[in-house]
């Protein structure tokens, strides 16, 4: 079975809805995807959590080693680590009490989505965050 995300109409009401959006592989170097996504969502009004455990810091705020680490609530992960690296991200996902997994463009991963949908979360695969939100303004 082929990934299905939700249509651009879902997508837009997860954005509009979520608060915090944990980015795992976020880099502190600014000519990174990551680092210009994550800014660009920050800018947007969106509360950021780096998760990355080669850095202190990013965009004024505490880096996580991992998700597990994060007491908040997280609305969204947003991944930025090779489609390789997803199923273990996943297992980090389900132990925390967040709302959708969103691996960013060009990182699809079927098992890993199958898996999350058939325990009923959201996931989202090749699509860039920030592109989805402004197309869904």
């Amino acid at each position: 079975m082929a990934i299905e995300n939700p249509s651009r109409e879902e997508i837009g009401k997860i954005l509009k809805k979520a608060k915090t959006i944990a980015v795992v592989g976020l880099s502190d170097n600014p000519e990174r995807t990551s680092f210009m996504i994550a800014n660009a969502m920050m800018q947007a009004g969106y509360d950021i959590i780096p998760v990355n455990p080669t850095v202190d810091e990013v965009l004024g705020k505490k880096a996580y080693k991992s998700l597990t680490e994060i007491k908040e609530h997280v609305d969204i992960v947003n991944v930025f680590r090779r489609s390789e690296f997803l199923p273990e991200v996943a297992a980090e996902f389900e132990k925390i009490d967040a709302d959708v997994f969103w691996a960013q463009q060009g990182l699809v991963h079927e098992e890993t989505f199958n898996t999350l949908k058939d325990k009923g979360y959201t996931v989202i695969m090749d699509r860039c965050i920030k592109v989805e939100h402004a197309l869904t303004k």
